[in-house]
């Protein structure tokens, strides 16, 4: 969707309407796209996220607008923020903040739901932790790669923390709720899931994870597990370097962070 909307400005002699069907999941990173086409001047009407109309190339064109500043990677920031909640923190993020045109920054509301502490400047986000996060009910539509996140904060959350609209997982870079579910379950979790959902309670007793966290050769897997380290036990990471595929420097970032 984001590769046609960038391209058809480029190449459209009359006004060109993209048809959605279905549901359109994710809205939160087409409407970044849509902004940003926005600042470099091409406006694309959208009818409640059901079509988009480009306009014809001859009204409207790509320009510079002069500067441009790049945010930094919601996504990618989360893991970092969830140290905050989990470790003590605080943990402040820049390149990112209460301004930001990307819909992951949503996962930052989710945790102060759970109880963590969380602040904002214009391109910074702090959160810190206020004891134990306590677990949340909350549609992940919207953010469905930060959900990853939040499915592994639950290990440390009172009560359960249920995470729907995640449809999406089962047609990532692997079947993520499957993976997810294997792998909370081998540090103690107990875990339900079904075709839109995933459902995570903390373990009574934790457990160390036999042969390690498989990644399936998801960057996101490796990413959020690094996070099971805060609970009582070493964490093994299968296979660290699907990071690559985002992050290649994660481990060593995240290293940095708390030791």
């Amino acid at each position: 969707m984001t590769a046609l909307l960038l391209a058809l400005p480029l190449v459209a002699q009359q006004s060109i309407t993209i048809e959605v069907v279905g549901e359109l999941i994710s809205k939160p990173y087409v409407a970044i796209t849509l902004n940003l086409m926005a600042r470099y001047g091409v406006t694309v009407t959208n009818n409640n996220w059901r079509s988009f109309v480009i306009p014809a190339n001859d009204g409207q064109a790509y320009r510079s607008p002069g500067d441009a500043w790049i945010e930094g990677d919601a996504s990618s920031a989360s893991y970092f923020l969830a140290a905050g909640a989990l470790a003590g923190g605080p943990v402040r993020v820049t390149g990112v903040g209460r301004h930001s045109i990307q819909g992951d920054v949503a996962f930052v509301d989710a945790l102060a739901q759970m109880g963590a502490q969380v602040s904002y400047g214009d391109d910074w986000i702090e959160v810190q932790q206020q004891g134990q996060l306590r677990g949340i009910t909350i549609d992940c539509l919207a953010i469905p790669d930060a959900a990853m996140t939040l499915a592994v904060a639950g290990l440390f959350a009172t009560g359960t923390t249920t995470l729907t609209g995640i449809a999406s997982w089962r047609v990532k870079e692997t079947d993520r709720i499957h993976a997810m579910v294997t792998e909370l379950r081998k540090v103690g979790a107990t875990v339900v899931s079904g075709d839109d959902f995933i459902s995570v309670t903390a373990p009574t007793t934790w457990q160390v994870a036999a042969g390690g966290i498989d990644t399936y050769d998801d960057h996101r897997m490796a990413m959020c597990f690094s996070l099971a380290a805060f609970g009582p036990f070493a964490v093994q990471i299968n296979h660290p370097e699907c990071v690559a595929k985002t992050f290649p420097t994660y481990f060593s970032e995240f290293g940095a962070i708390v030791h």
